[in-house]
């Protein structure tokens, strides 16, 4: 028979506390929603955050450049030392043909000399080392023992050599799959964090660029600074051809750049050769002070994170970083100066 009673009314020490706790998952979430705002970042603080990744950036690019110009020379090397390693080969096929063309002629005239007999049989390296057989050989088949002997040694230390070069070259390549990499989270969360900006905060930040890079190219004036030489010069109108080209990780143009490729570039265009990374051009000259800079010095930021050129009155040319060009630009805004490195032409 089913049961007919009442349902247990809560009581009112139980009503109490559920309705304290929802009461309070009530103001939990009034102030979650409040606080929410005030958690997002400004457009200011994102703006900082997007620029010191860029820096990284620029840096992982920078290191991928130098192990790819590593790479590069040590292809260069390994297949030099590749070459030289055949033709020694070829030569020292001859030269033991030579030794078993004397071999057979003494086979036909009556026997082997022992001492190419065990030659033919054995290393010479091994076989010349035994100073008591000298005297079994005539001085010609010394001689020529003896050039076997230099020889295989050779070839032997080339062999080593390209086996090390090729060692050193796959980390080299493996350094470049790191960096690469690198760069490409550096970039992923400085886009990530641009992308958490309203439509309008966007525009704003792009507006303020434009306006720093118009505002720089508006104040150069290379009459009123003289440059710092002839090759400068010349440098710092190469860089000018190349205004609007892209930044590009990797690139050294003529059709994008990243900043040691536009620098790097320019001094070529003037007959100037100057290494490929921020961290070799600081080496490429003499290094000057902010006080000292004259249009054309290679001009250093963030910690050798970047570098351009200086182009007169406080202005830089450079390329800045992926998505944008190569433009000009306020040295104050670009990030905090290291040094200036003067090129001799």
């Amino acid at each position: 028979m089913a049961s007919h009673r009442r349902p247990k009314q809560p009581s009112r020490a139980r009503v109490s506390v559920l309705t304290t706790a929802a009461a309070a998952a009530v103001a939990l979430t009034s102030q979650a929603a409040n606080a929410a705002p005030s958690d997002k970042p400004s457009k200011e603080e994102v703006k900082a955050k997007v620029d010191a990744l860029y820096e990284d950036a620029g840096r992982a690019t920078d290191k991928y450049n130098g192990a790819k110009e590593k790479q590069e020379k040590l292809q260069k090397e390994i297949s030099t030392i590749q070459d030289n390693v055949a033709r020694g080969q070829e030569a020292l096929n001859e030269m033991r043909e030579g030794i078993g063309q004397a071999a057979s002629a003494q086979y036909r005239t009556g026997g082997i000399d022992s001492s190419i007999q065990l030659f033919l049989s054995a290393d010479p390296d091994d076989y010349l080392d035994k100073a008591a057989t000298l005297d079994q050989l005539s001085s010609q088949q010394v001689e020529q023992l003896k050039k076997i002997q230099e020889k295989q040694r050779a070839l032997a230390q080339q062999r080593q050599e390209a086996a090390e070069k090729l060692e050193d070259l796959a980390e080299t390549r493996e350094t470049l799959g790191k960096k690469k990499k690198e760069y490409q989270n550096k970039l992923a969360a400085a886009q990530k964090l641009l992308n958490s900006l309203t439509a309008q905060e966007r525009a704003d930040l792009a507006e303020d660029e434009q306006r720093a890079s118009r505002d720089a190219g508006e104040r150069v004036e290379l009459g009123k600074d003289a440059p710092a030489s002839g090759y400068a010069a010349a440098a710092l109108a190469a860089a000018d051809t190349q205004l609007g080209k892209p930044y590009v990780s990797g690139g050294s143009g003529p059709n994008s750049y990243d900043c040691s490729g536009l620098t790097q570039w320019a001094y070529a265009q003037a007959g100037v050769s100057i290494s490929r990374t921020t961290y070799t051009q600081q080496n490429d000259g003499t290094k000057i002070g902010r006080d000292q800079l004259m249009p054309g010095d290679l001009v250093f930021f963030n910690n050798l994170g970047h570098v351009g050129l200086y182009a007169g009155n406080n202005t830089v040319i450079h390329a800045p970083y992926p998505g944008k060009v190569v433009r000009y630009e306020s040295m104050d805004t670009i990030g905090s100066f290291q040094f200036g490195v003067r090129i001799a032409g």
